[in-house]
This record gives structure tokens, sequence and C-alpha cells, in this order.
């Protein structure tokens, strides 16, 4: 699969990526198009958000947390349910303009990854179409 490895450390975390879709983007050889990043993974997700503060990162963390506690009591016998429902309110794919071969993300955009169930391996899948 086009893309790239990541390899989380925590069970939530938010990683910026932004510079290895970048580089997916380029190696892509499409110049005018759009970017459409995803997560092929049930208990991760993947986000755009503000990448110049990282207590931003902290924040999402902290309501999601709050939102979806892991303490609920699931009856998905894995342990990871609140994973499943955080990825779910999160998403598994975004979608980027290219355009020169630039993201056309805004000046505090960035894209992340979002463990939820980790430290794990994992897999985001880039995929470039061209709008030619």
């Amino acid at each position: 699969m086009p893309g790239f490895e990541i390899q989380t450390r925590e069970r939530v975390v938010f990683v910026d990526v932004t510079t290895q879709v970048a580089a997916a983007a380029t190696e892509s050889g499409v110049t005018d198009g759009v970017v459409v990043v995803y997560v092929p993974h049930t208990t991760a997700g993947v986000t755009i958000n503000e990448n110049a503060d990282p207590s931003v990162r902290a924040d999402m963390k902290l309501a999601l947390e709050r939102l979806v506690p892991e303490s609920l009591m699931f009856t998905h016998a894995e342990g990871n349910a609140d994973a499943h429902v955080k990825a779910s309110l999160m998403g598994s794919s975004v979608t980027v303009p290219l355009a020169d071969g630039r993201l056309l993300l805004g000046i505090w955009q960035g894209v992340y990854f979002a463990e939820f169930d980790g430290p794990r391996r994992r897999h985001v899948v880039v995929s470039v179409l061209s709008a030619r």
C-alpha cells in the first residue's frame, strides 16, 4: 500500500504526520489534485487541526477521554472499546487539496495521526489523485 509506517509509543497520542504526507505527495509526481490520507485501523484515526501550539493536541486528548472514558461499562471484550469509539468520532480519512506540488493546508493546520490503542505499529495510506 502507498503511504508510510508509524510507531506510536503511548496508548493515546496525536502524531503530526504532515511532513510524511507532503513527502508522499511529492513522490507521486502529481502536482495538482487531492491527497487522501486514510488510516486502515479500527482503533486509530486521522484529523486536521492546529499544529502551532502543542496544547491543542493535549486538549483534544483530554476532551476525547472525557467524552469516552476507558472506564465505561462497554460490552466489547477486548478492553479497547473506547478506542473504537474515539476512532469513529475522529474519522479514518482526510482529504487535502494539492496545488503546484504543495498541500493546501491553512497556515496553522497540520495532519495528525490519532492513536487510541497504542503503542502499536500502524500504516497510513496516502493516495494522490490528479486533477488532470
